[in-house]
């Protein structure tokens, strides 16, 4: 497969402009002339024609100018002497005996117990430094800012980046995780009359799920106490962002949202959004529109005003003004953007509205009023994130907006594309995280996409299979609605394949996208670098990363990064006690890794037999 840039002509952005609607883009497999007539020829001379609109055409795209090789052709993931290339023979041994350590069942069930015994037994200062020689030196860069310096130089020398990401949580038993959860998610409403405020099973607190760290191995986990703790764990997240930028020329910083504010109003947020737009979908199927992918949704805007009346929310007087203004329902439709920006909170329609149950039939509000604190706190959380916003526009830094469980999803995913909305028009400095194992995950990636297209700021992705499987359709259920994660591995895997594509489709035509690929799966990789190839986009763009684990997939990260794509360790930092509950889901995380795969032990493996054989034991990486 030869490897260039795309020729002149292919390289137009070709795009028609549309009443009110932002341009569309025309994807790879639109027929050119030149496709045509090689068509018509080879049908003439007897020959297998090029398939017309093929989604891999090469003839004009992938011209090898100048016999340039392409990287992509030439990685090696099975070469251990570049994969291993910055590791000594010392570290070598400590990954494969933690690998090791985590593939036995009963070590990792009982690794809760086994650290708190060897704290006793050992004493503070013993225990931390076996630590800092097995699990935590594996997974951990270090204890603060300065201790982790020395492997993100390590790491950048061989052409690997970081992700900064303060690992500690506060260690709660599973009766105080549940009360704090409980407290922080239940309204005043709610607690004063009960019963009188109806919200959807998903968006309610249940108690049984109250400790959100059951079933989730890889992800933090931050309850609310009170304000004060949120501002702390905001300066934390700043310091955090300082690292980078100190650290780094091209960092970026993770943050989660749950760590900035109540988390009752993710929940009712959340709730609101999905009631919204399941609203929308309800108003598309009356038009007889059910079953089309969300952004392909365009509704009728005479019929929906009917709709709207026939229903009782609004008469057609009353909704004429909804749908006018510059860029609003001047084409006859309303599609699933313009939908949203109903209850943007540039308008105060979300007052106002009422949407049918589909359960009940009746009419309710779409949003219950907030006390006067709890707006004071939904109002604290958003300036929070203005601050770490800005922050990170100051020191060049990224920010990655780690994603959470479906019930605050949809207002997580809400506020940070308000974010990138206000941060983005330059430089994608704020990243959404896009949970792959999710059936809507499609709907949401291409809808963001429309969004940043319609509104010229640069759209930032990260592509994940997601964190919360197990404990997602657990609570689905028990509580009693639809499992939002799709049915198979497979079907999750066709997913993130779908997205990725659709989003290196966009970078082709719009170099305002980016995504990262969050991926440890050595497939999902080799598709992205082939997928790079085809649609001509190169590493020095600096338009798609790649990201994984540190101390993990070694043999991935850096021939990468050696090959000059842009590769990324998720590097977690903190103090060896404080780390600790991050360090027992790790260790739970490699034991299904390490199932799974086989593949990093036996690679180290053989690095070592030939360090061994070679003479070259005592090695240590120079940089």
């Amino acid at each position: 497969m030869a490897c260039s840039r795309m020729t002149s002509s292919m390289k137009l952005a070709l795009r028609i402009r549309t009443p009110a609607r932002a341009a569309v883009r025309l994807r790879s497999s639109a027929v050119t002339a030149s496709q045509v007539k090689r068509k018509e020829a080879a049908e003439q001379t007897g020959e297998k024609p090029w398939p017309v609109g093929s989604h891999i055409d090469h003839i004009e795209r992938c011209e090898n100018v100048g016999g340039r090789p392409c990287p992509a052709l030439t990685i090696n993931f099975h070469n251990t002497q570049e994969a291993y290339r910055s590791k000594s023979t010392w570290e070598l041994v400590r990954s494969m005996l933690v690998f090791y350590l985590c593939s036995v069942d009963r070590l990792v069930d009982r690794n809760q117990q086994l650290l708190q015994l060897s704290r006793k037994l050992l004493g503070k200062r013993l225990f931390e430094m076996m630590m800092k020689m097995t699990f935590y030196g594996q997974f951990v860069a270090g204890e603060d800012q300065e201790a982790i310096k020395p492997i993100i130089r390590r790491n950048r020398a061989f052409g690997v980046g970081s992700v900064l990401d303060y690992g500690v949580e506060e260690d709660l038993t599973q009766e105080e995780a549940e009360k704090k959860e409980i407290e922080s998610c239940t309204a005043e409403a709610e607690k004063e009359n009960v019963g009188a405020v109806q919200r959807e099973k998903k968006y309610q607190v249940q108690p049984g799920f109250g400790d959100r760290r059951g079933g989730v191995i890889s992800a933090r986990t931050y309850f609310y106490a009170d304000e004060a703790k949120c501002d702390y764990h905001m300066e934390t997240f700043l310091k955090c962002i300082e690292a980078s930028g100190g650290s780094s020329e091209d960092g970026f910083s993770a943050i989660k949202l749950t760590a900035l504010g109540r988390p009752q109003f993710l929940l009712q947020f959340s709730e609101v959004l999905i009631k919204w737009r399941r609203f929308f979908h309800q108003l598309a199927a009356d038009q007889g529109k059910a079953g089309l992918a969300a952004v392909e949704i365009e509704l009728e805007v005479e019929k929906l005003q009917e709709s709207l009346a026939k229903l009782g929310i609004a008469t057609k007087d009353e909704s004429h003004n909804w749908f006018t203004g510059e860029n609003l329902g001047l084409s006859g439709t309303v599609d699933l953007l313009d939908w949203n920006s109903l209850i943007d909170s540039r308008t105060k329609l979300s007052k106002l509205l009422l949407v049918p149950n589909v359960q009940s039939g009746q009419l309710e509000p779409l949003l219950f009023r907030f006390t006067e604190e709890e707006d004071l706190q939904m109002k604290r959380m958003l300036q929070r994130m203005d601050v770490l916003a800005k922050k990170a526009l100051e020191t060049g830094v990224r920010l990655m907006i780690d994603a959470e469980q479906t019930y605050f999803q949809p207002a997580i995913s809400r506020l940070t594309l308000e974010m990138q909305r206000k941060f983005n028009k330059d430089n994608p400095i704020i990243f959404n995280t896009y949970q792959c194992y999710l059936k809507e995950a499609y709907d949401n990636v291409t809808a963001d996409v429309e969004l940043s297209r319609r509104e010229g700021w640069h759209f930032g992705a990260k592509l994940v299979r997601g964190a919360y499987m197990q404990q997602e359709r657990s609570r689905a259920a028990e509580v009693g609605y639809e499992d939002p994660i799709n049915p198979t591995y497979e079907k999750t895997n066709e997913m993130y394949h779908r997205c990725l594509d659709y989003i290196l489709e966009e970078i082709r035509h719009n170099h305002k996208a980016n995504v990262m690929v969050a991926s440890h799966n050595e497939d999902t990789v080799k598709f992205t670098l082939k997928r790079m190839n085809e649609l001509g986009i190169y590493p020095e763009d600096k338009k798609v990363y790649f990201g994984q684990l540190l101390g993990m997939c070694d043999q991935i990260s850096f021939p990468l990064g050696q090959a000059g794509y842009p590769v990324y360790k998720y590097v977690p930092y903190g103090p060896v006690n404080e780390v600790l509950p991050y360090l027992s889901r790790r260790a739970q995380e490699n034991r299904g890794f390490m199932k799974g795969a086989m593949k990093e032990r036996e690679l180290l493996w053989m690095e070592f037999k030939r360090r061994l054989l070679t003479g070259n034991l005592l090695y240590t990486p120079r940089f």
